[in-house]
């Protein structure tokens, strides 16, 4: 009986190894291996459709775009009264086209529905619904789903730190004129965050390290006599700067989203000066560059600089 028991037994194990060795036909015929981070197309267009979203107070959006203008030169479209969020909501939008970057302004007249406000930069991609599903494949949150606007459509997403980007698509693409000066996204990050962001940040975007110094001169970020790290990074995106800090910092540094470059830093800052804006830190050398912090009417707060 015992070997009766066996000789059939032997027979159904190995019918089972076979079967566990086969793929099943869904892993076989439809199942695609998930993509590598990174992998990927590049979906940016250019760095002058890379705007920065500058949410000013109530009342001073034509205050801060003619100091703007006035400072770096450009032109604006708008304002105009409308609603770009999926939810109830006003605001006066306008966009400034400068030499030294892109802005997408917003002065709302209702309560900014969360989390608009929070999203540093607006980039153009080549397709929304790809630039998505590649986000969250590169360790991005999706916070803001896919949504129409007036001119397109967009969705914001969270990279590791808490850094977040609205990405965007026009029905009619846009034209914008290359600019003299590819503005940084400037970030603030602690050690512990700032592996996964990189990992993150550099997949979606198609991005490189440009440099990476890790005893960089606090005297660029109001910490004269200390050192800190600073990343530089590039993709089609544009440019960013990495400050990796114990996040004891002096006002108003980390309340700046964006630098600019510039031929002459004293020249632009007696023309900011001269058209409302207010000097908060510098003008300092460190590093290559003289830089200052600068606070435009509305309450945006800029890095502006000269040098490398």
């Amino acid at each position: 009986m015992k070997r009766r028991f066996v000789r059939r037994l032997v027979p159904l194990v190995a019918a089972i190894a076979a079967l566990t060795a086969i793929p099943t036909a869904s892993a076989a015929q439809g199942g695609t291996p998930p993509r590598p981070p990174g992998s990927h197309r590049q979906f940016a267009v250019g760095p002058q459709y890379d705007s920065t979203h500058v949410y000013v107070e109530p009342g001073t959006e034509q205050a801060f775009a003619a100091s703007w203008v006035a400072t770096f030169g450009g032109t604006t479209i708008g304002p105009n009264a409308t609603q770009v969020t999926p939810t109830p909501s006003r605001t006066l939008s306008e966009l400034i086209i400068s030499p030294v970057g892109t802005l997408s302004v917003f002065d709302y007249t209702t309560p900014v529905p969360y989390p608009f406000g929070t999203e540093r930069t607006g980039w153009l991609v080549t397709d929304l619904d790809e630039a998505v599903r590649a986000a969250r494949a590169d360790g991005a949150a999706v916070t803001v789903a896919p949504f129409a606007d007036p001119i397109g459509r967009d969705a914001v997403v969270q990279f590791p730190g808490g850094i977040n980007a609205q990405l965007y698509v026009h029905t009619t693409p846009p034209s914008y004129p290359g600019l003299a000066s590819v503005p940084e996204n400037r970030l603030y990050l602690s050690p512990d965050a700032v592996n996964a962001f990189l990992r993150s940040y550099l997949a979606f975007t198609r991005g490189r390290v440009v440099s990476d110094d890790r005893r960089a001169d606090g005297a660029a970020i109001g910490l004269p006599g200390t050192t800190y790290r600073l990343l530089r990074l590039t993709s089609g995106f544009g440019t960013t700067t990495v400050a990796v800090t114990d996040g004891h910092l002096p006002h108003p540094f980390g309340r700046e989203l964006t630098g600019y470059g510039v031929p002459d830093l004293g020249a632009t800052l007696k023309r900011a000066k001269d058209a409302g804006a207010s000097v908060l830190w510098g003008p300092v050398s460190a590093g290559g560059r003289d830089s200052a912090m600068v606070r435009f009417p509305g309450g945006y707060i800029a890095e502006i600089h000269t040098g490398r």
